[in-house]
């Protein structure tokens, strides 16, 4: 562990050192100061951000028909969220079932809502270090979207902590965005923006993260050990397009949020990382938004969707 804090990992508590709080600005974003410092997390955790994953969990309940968990789970007294980020998820499951102790570990605190179920406990860590919870002590791990904060060389040890730490017979869900664009019809080439946004997004973070791990989720669960292992790959309509009323809802609303996270996912890294200037960043974002929300693109990004399950012996 860090020595910046200390926790008991069962009960939740914590002591925070204040260089955990310290924002930087970068380009009219905040940032954590510590997560940018020690490359960890290369997102904002301002308002505006907090507001993109909270709809981003709107355009999530859509696509998974409001279910919170897609295994075929039993009751459930513990849970662990890994990079809860703005708690949606975590805030719902403990909303809905008051028995449960839902444990939430993130780097930053800082787009953690106020107002939060008293089952919901918070706990500021850094998931790319060894878990220190006690091994069969969940009984489900939900881990959504922290592929941009996992270190490439973290993955393998990150699944086996998952596992160690479920009660046999328990299970694991994650659920990853790749954020390569692809297009419905096969109308997005090299030459439009939103791929250019993307290769260049995979370019600035791959040597310390791995963007194409979520395509990789069912082999990564199978050799930590998993059983049972089902994988899917959704395509997330970037804005409204199709003949599937379904699709076409999921589009509309996905499309407030994928207009800011391609600004949010590439401030910091192209500029810091890359050496952009922001003035071109800022213009290949506008770019990229207009193909994003252009229908004739039918535009998507993959979803990647996977579970597995401790064996019970």
């Amino acid at each position: 562990m860090n020595p910046g804090w200390s926790r008991d990992p069962q009960a939740g508590t914590t002591v925070v050192d204040d260089r955990y709080f310290q924002l930087t600005t970068i380009h009219g974003r905040d940032y954590q100061k510590f997560s940018i410092d020690h490359g960890i997390h290369m997102v904002p955790v301002d308002e505006d951000e907090a507001d993109r994953l909270e709809a981003q969990h709107r355009v999530c309940n859509i696509v998974f028909d409001g279910r919170l968990f897609f295994p075929p789970v039993g009751p459930i007294r513990s849970v662990l969220d890994c990079g809860y980020g703005a708690a949606s998820w975590a805030a719902e499951v403990a909303e809905n079932d008051p028995d449960c102790t839902v444990i939430g570990v993130d780097i930053s605190l800082h787009m953690k809502p106020d107002d939060l179920p008293d089952n919901f406990i918070p706990q500021l860590d850094d998931i790319n270090r060894p878990f220190t919870f006690d091994a069969n002590s969940f009984d489900f791990v939900h881990s959504r979207f922290v592929a941009g904060g996992i270190n490439r060389n973290r993955w393998e040890t990150y699944l086996r902590d998952i596992k160690k730490i479920l009660r046999p017979g328990c299970w694991v869900q994650m659920v990853e965005l790749y954020p390569m664009c692809q297009s419905d019809n096969g109308s997005i080439t090299d030459s439009h923006a939103l791929r250019q946004w993307s290769h260049t997004y995979s370019r600035s973070i791959d040597e310390v993260k791995d963007p194409r791990a979520p395509l990789r989720l069912g082999a990564m669960l199978a050799g930590a050990g998993f059983t049972d292992i089902e994988t899917k790959m959704i395509p997330l309509p970037l804005c409204a397009w199709g003949d599937d009323a379904r699709q076409r809802r999921i589009g509309q609303a996905n499309r407030d949020n994928i207009q800011r996270l391609l600004s949010s996912f590439a401030i910091f890294p192209f500029t810091r990382r890359l050496g952009m200037s922001i003035e071109i960043v800022h213009n290949l974002i506008d770019r990229a938004r207009a193909d994003a929300a252009n229908a004739g693109l039918k535009p998507y990004f993959p979803l990647y969707v996977g579970i597995g399950r401790k064996p019970k012996a």
